[in-house]
């Protein structure tokens, strides 16, 4: 008897495609035997945007990339055009930015926990995962003012000072999410239905996993050990404690097993960034290229010059090109400058984790069930602002 199969598409408006994603699917009765990933429906333009733009005005466009981690792609940019420039940053700044960063990795876990469950079938756990959120996003909101599009981190360091209630909003994250992780894995991790529709579904082998070029957690839940936050410290990662969680289950359960143990090596750092930041300036003393506090503005005449210069005219990098990465909530996130002289950057490309990872899709779901395709997507956990920018 012969068959022939059929080519559907999932997507670009599915709930469960995480955005506008288009997915093409040949199936073989319930059966996946070819996946073709469809990106490009939600183009931003970020990149081309921000060679029109001063540095400084370039960063606020960061946040609406990975809308989940507004602070990661912050870190990422600054730190990009810091090494640029050669600003030293206050080891305060350094130790806020781990805290704050450590804090959005919970954010963006959170919601992944809440929607891939809620993909799979475990409509609760969204309700959960973003009870927690409100803790993180008063966090945000306490800081720069804002729940989400923060860019609370400038270039030089920090926007303002902390505020009085950050160590107590903080400890009361710290309090309540370690609590609720446990009933989080109460709820999945022995559920017969979850482990039904995650263990041995969307394999990925560790040479397929490095072959694809994928990062973060779908990296390391093949059993590759990499974490830029270890094998290329930035921002002070080298003083803090933690453990980079790995599993060699290589599967949707294993993806779900590393991102609950990086929240809690997540509260780990946070709780150690905060019991130890250091005092000092929350921003660099470097005339002409960092912005004076506000304060200075107030009182001293050259600040306010410095301050309207600035922001008027920018600053001038050095003629170059440089490339900064980061471990953000869903892999390697870089930010390559080059630069003309002018106070605009020439070309400013960024290497999204989410674009990358979607790649690893077919592998994923070929010689799976079309069902499965669903729990595959949620796995690998991406935003398409990250992928169309």
């Amino acid at each position: 008897m012969q068959t022939k199969t059929m080519t559907i598409n999932m997507g670009p408006q599915h709930p469960a495609t995480h955005g506008v994603l288009r997915v093409i699917l040949e199936i073989d009765g319930e059966t996946v035997v070819r996946c073709q990933p469809e990106v490009g429906y939600l183009h931003t333009g970020i990149e081309k945007t921000a060679e029109s733009k001063l540095y400084y005005k370039a960063l606020p466009m960061t946040d609406r990339m990975d809308y989940l981690a507004p602070m990661s792609n912050n870190l990422g940019y600054c730190l990009g055009v810091e090494k640029f420039l050669g600003v030293e940053i206050p080891e305060k700044a350094q130790w806020v930015r781990v805290l704050l960063a450590e804090v959005t990795r919970i954010n963006s876990h959170l919601v992944w926990l809440g929607t891939h469950a809620l993909d799979i079938g475990a409509l609760s756990m969204v309700l959960y995962a973003f009870r927690e959120r409100e803790d993180v996003l008063s966090i945000y909101e306490a800081v720069s003012g804002q729940r989400m599009m923060s860019t609370y981190f400038r270039i030089g360091g920090l926007a303002e000072d902390l505020p009085e209630n950050f160590d107590h909003l903080v400890r009361t994250l710290l309090k309540n999410i370690s609590v609720r992780l446990q009933e989080y894995e109460n709820i999945l991790t022995n559920n017969r239905i979850w482990r039904n529709r995650t263990i041995g579904v969307g394999k990925l082998s560790a040479e397929d996993a490095i072959d694809a070029g994928v990062t973060g957690p779908l990296l390391r839940a093949s059993g590759v050990n990499y974490d830029l936050r270890k094998a290329r410290p930035y921002s002070s990662y080298e003083k803090f404690d933690f453990v980079v969680p790995t599993s060699n289950r290589c599967d949707c359960f294993g993806r779900y097993e590393v991102r609950m143990e990086e929240m809690r090596q997540s509260l780990r750092i946070i709780q150690q960034a905060l019991d130890g930041i250091p005092p000092g300036r929350f921003r660099a003393r470097a005339p002409g290229i960092v912005l004076p506090t506000k304060e200075e503005t107030l009182y001293s005449m050259e600040a306010l010059i410095y301050h309207f210069k600035l922001t008027t005219e920018g600053f001038s990098p050095p003629v170059g090109e440089v490339y900064q990465t980061i471990e953000s909530p869903k892999g390697e996130l870089g930010f390559y400058f080059v630069s003309d002289g002018t106070p605009k950057p020439y070309r400013m490309r960024v290497r999204p984790p989410s674009f990358v990872n979607i790649a690893a899709l077919p592998k994923l779901v070929v010689g799976g069930l079309l069902a499965d395709v669903i729990a595959c997507i949620g796995s690998i956990d991406i935003v398409l602002g990250e992928v169309d920018r």
